[in-house]
């Protein structure tokens, strides 16, 4: 009997948000240099990492802090600022996964407020949850999973509302992909104006550097110190502090990346619109299809196709936007999907 070799499907992974692309040239070269140092421990809090990063971000030092990815600075601030029983943080439902996870670890009362129904996070029932037990704001902008963005005034009438001793964590881990959003604020700037606010950034998904975790926090002196003492020592590699710095000196290839990616979302999204899918207007690097009922039908006609993105039984698809191989399987799957 003859011998038969079979060819396993190709898998797109479409599904944790994470680009499609490697490592910049000038990052792998620079990591390729520093392997044969990883014997060596990193420096035990990455202070020249934190001063790095203040350089190229313009702020002094006593303004940074690091972690293991924007989700390991998040969870420090949870526990720097949860300090009794009954403390609670509050965000909008659905959003990310880890939201819930880390309050719990840090022994928060978690309070989740619905999205609205274009899949926006709702300030007004948001603002309107707050109590005096209230420590810590989430805000996500653009928003894990929908890709809707809080404008500039919505979100300083916002901080402006809010008891002066509640600390809002501005999640801004997609906001090199929403440079096509007129009304997006920065959260340096609200920063700079003098709002209770912690800017969260990671280099996980513009920057392609998932897989070494590496995310920091912009807040006013004082925030950081408290929650820097939640750092762990050692937590930052070396490798990471490399990738990094080599990153921030490679912004015109990084800009090429985010315009081919921003591109690619806006032929996904028209595509799969033609087709009929609800789809809401993102501003990340995925989209979000609304569509309670049929999203397991186009979840699984996507894995016919060696495509994984991720479902939300019963409420709806976010599909990371990926290369045109990809992104055409996808638009392929749509298609045999809506057609039953």
């Amino acid at each position: 009997m003859p011998h038969t070799t079979e060819t396993a499907t190709p898998l797109h992974r479409l599904a944790l948000n994470e680009t499609p692309y490697p490592p910049l040239p000038e990052v792998r070269k620079a990591l390729a240099d520093s392997v044969a140092e990883i014997n060596r421990y990193p420096q035990f809090y990455a202070d020249d990492l934190m001063a790095a990063i203040a350089a190229w971000r313009g702020v002094t030092v006593d303004s940074v802090m690091v972690g293991s990815g924007s989700v390991g600075v998040a969870l420090q601030t949870l526990q720097a600022y949860i300090q009794e029983p009954g403390d609670q943080v509050l965000y909008a439902w659905r959003a990310f996964d880890a939201y819930p996870i880390i309050a719990d670890m840090a022994g928060a009362e978690r309070v989740e407020v619905p999205l609205t129904p274009d899949g926006e996070q709702d300030l007004p029932g948001m603002r309107a949850a707050v109590t005096d037990r209230t420590r810590v704001v989430i805000l996500c902008n653009p928003h894990n999973p929908t890709g809707t963005v809080i404008g500039r005034r919505a979100l300083d009438d916002f901080l402006t509302s809010l008891p002066p001793d509640v600390l809002v964590i501005l999640d801004e881990a997609y906001t090199e992909f929403a440079r096509d959003a007129d009304d997006l604020p920065q959260g340096l700037d609200l920063l700079r104006a003098g709002h209770h606010v912690l800017s969260l950034r990671t280099f996980s998904k513009a920057y392609g550097l998932a897989g070494l975790r590496i995310g920091y926090g912009l807040a006013a002196p004082e925030v950081v110190k408290r929650v820097r003492a939640m750092s762990v020592p050692y937590s930052i590699s070396e490798l990471a502090h490399t990738a990094v710095v080599a990153s921030i000196g490679a912004e015109a290839d990084l800009d090429r990346r985010i315009t081919e990616i921003s591109t690619e979302r806006a032929r996904v999204q028209a595509g799969l619109r033609a087709q009929g899918w609800r789809v809401l207007e993102s501003r990340a690097n995925f989209v979000w299809l609304d569509e309670p009922e049929r999203a397991a039908s186009f979840h699984a006609a996507c894995a016919d196709r060696g495509v994984q993105v991720r479902l939300y039984p019963d409420e709806g698809i976010r599909l990371t936007i990926g290369t045109a191989g990809s992104n055409d399987l996808v638009l392929a799957a749509a298609r045999q999907a809506a057609a039953g």
